[in-house]
Formats: structure tokens, sequence, C-alpha cells
């Protein structure tokens, strides 16, 4: 399939209390590589199985949550028509040099309808240890902690979701893979700019710029099950899981870092192409939804973000 406008995901930047323990968590127990520490405290990290230099940044701050989120579109002349595009709705936009995080190209950044960041760039450089090409094996040196392979997606809670859902699709050019239909209109979306079941995903919620989730991708449900053992092992706190979703169809774990922030790692999930309908849940089975086993949603999962 070819892709252009947007492409993927590309980076996380993540508010932490405790750096070192963070470091510990996403390090250790998610098995993400350390790229870099810069003068401004921040901590840049990356799966084994990604390209660009970094994927998730983490930023010691006083209180926990998401700072922006940002993805990578497919030229600088795109990157230029997305600005125009978002410009002429309204939003403000504005213009990060090259370079204010190391090994990044310029990007353009602005807030969307739920209150959340989120930034657009085109250019970054290759990571020193990115997957090799040439004769490759099937990861550059043995994955630790759970494996994760790769940063896959971020869950948002925030107002207007019907305002986030037309700026995604009508100016970024995302497709709707999922949504969540209450009597009072919609409650969830799953959004999609590439073939994934979802790229981004967006909660009703009162009060604006929240978070839910980051995710990160596993190779099989199999690496799901040691990613339990792994939370059972170093008493990481869970959530729920090992289980899986209807929307999606993902199986997965759901886990908080040392400062609050919840983490899934999952594995499969449903292909989706441009072309494909939109796939609706109702109220009355939100709960297999989410949770397709337990069929019940529980408190912790719907109430606690950061």
């Amino acid at each position: 399939m070819s892709l252009t406008g947007v492409l993927r995901p590309g980076y996380v930047q993540l508010r932490v209390l405790d750096l070192a323990a963070a470091v510990t968590h996403y390090v250790d127990r998610i098995g993400l590589d350390e790229v870099s520490r810069e003068k401004d405290g921040r901590v840049y990290l990356k799966g084994w199985d990604e390209f660009d230099r970094h994927s998730v940044i983490l930023r010691e701050a006083d209180t926990p949550g998401m700072d922006v989120v940002g993805f990578k579109v497919a030229s600088d002349g795109e990157l230029d028509a997305f600005k125009n595009r978002i410009e002429a709705k309204g939003i403000a936009v504005r213009e990060v040099p090259a370079g204010e995080q190391p090994g990044m190209g310029r990007r353009v950044s602005f807030v969307v309808p739920t209150g959340h960041r989120i930034e657009l760039f085109a250019q970054v450089e290759q990571s020193k240890t990115a997957p090799p090409i040439m004769n490759p094996d099937v990861w550059p040196s043995e994955p630790r902690g759970m494996r994760a392979t790769r940063f896959d997606h971020v869950l948002l809670y925030g107002p207007d979701i019907d305002g986030v859902t037309a700026f995604f699709t009508e100016v970024l050019g995302f497709g709707v893979a999922e949504k969540v239909e209450m009597p009072d209109g919609t409650l969830a979306v799953w959004l999609s700019c590439s073939n994934k079941a979802h790229d981004i995903a967006f909660v009703k919620h009162a009060e604006p710029g929240k978070f839910h989730h980051a995710a990160f991708f596993l190779e099989s449900w199999h690496d799901v099950g040691h990613a339990a053992d792994i939370i059972a092992r170093y008493n990481v706190s869970l959530d729920i899981g090992p289980t899986r979703h209807g929307i999606t169809r993902g199986q997965t774990i759901y886990f908080f870092d040392p400062s609050g922030n919840r983490n899934e790692v999952f594995a499969g999930g449903y292909t989706h192409y441009p072309d494909h309908p939109t796939r609706i849940w109702t109220a009355d089975e939100l709960g297999k939804g989410i949770f397709y086993y337990q069929k019940e949603l529980n408190d912790r999962f719907l109430g606690v973000v950061t």
C-alpha cells in the first residue's frame, strides 16, 4: 500500500517523577534501548526494531502525564501543506526548529480539540543501532525485558470527541477504524493513518489533555505472557491482563510505570485498510469490546489518567 501524508507515530514525550526509576522501568522492564541523556535532563529511548534515532522521551517533572506525541509525514512539502491546512482551521501552529530534539528536523506543533499537543515532522536521524538491512538477523542484539519492538500508539482522554475526530480525518487524513457509540453520542474513537487497527485513540472526558496510556508492540501472544512474568517478578504495578480486546482484537496487558503513567504491551490486532467500514460498538457491549474475555470494565482502567 502506498502511504502519503501522515505515515506513522514517531515519538511520545512523557513526564516522570523520578527519572532514574523511569529509566529502569522503560529500559530494563519494557526493554527499550537508551539512546542518550541530554544537558536539559531529558532521556531518549527507542525500541530495538525501530529505525528512528528515538521514539520515547522521558522528562522529569512534578506531575506525570504526556507532553506531546509526534507523527512522521512523508516529506517537507507535506509538512508545509499540513501547517497551512491546520492554520486554515483556525488552530495556532508553532514552528519548532531543527535540533530542539537531538537528531530531529523541524516540526510543527499544535493543540487539538481534546487539549493534547500533537507535532508533525518529516526528517529524523536514523539510529546508530537501527535494525540491519543487509542479510539481517531477526534482531540486532538479543532483546531484554518484555522485548518491546517499538512505540506503537497512545490513548488520550479529553472533551470534544467529535471535534478531534473531524480534525484527524479531515485535516490529517486519518481513517476511523472503530468507535463506541452511546445514546448521547460518540464515547471513543480509534484512528489509523496506516493499515494498523489504530495509531491514536481518544476517549471522551471532561478534563482536557489527559493521558491514558502509551503502548508498545510485542511479536506474539507468548510475549504478552512473558511480559506478565516480568510484571510479577519485579512487582510492577498491574492494571489488568493478560487479556484480549474486542476493539482492535489486540492481545494485551496494562501496567503502570513508577510515576503512575499507564503502559500497554500488546500483540496482534487486525489489518485496517482505508476502504474498510468503521467497526461500531454499542453501550450494552462495551465491556466485551474493551476486555473481550472478562466482558466488563474495571474502575481503575476507566478512571486513572495522568
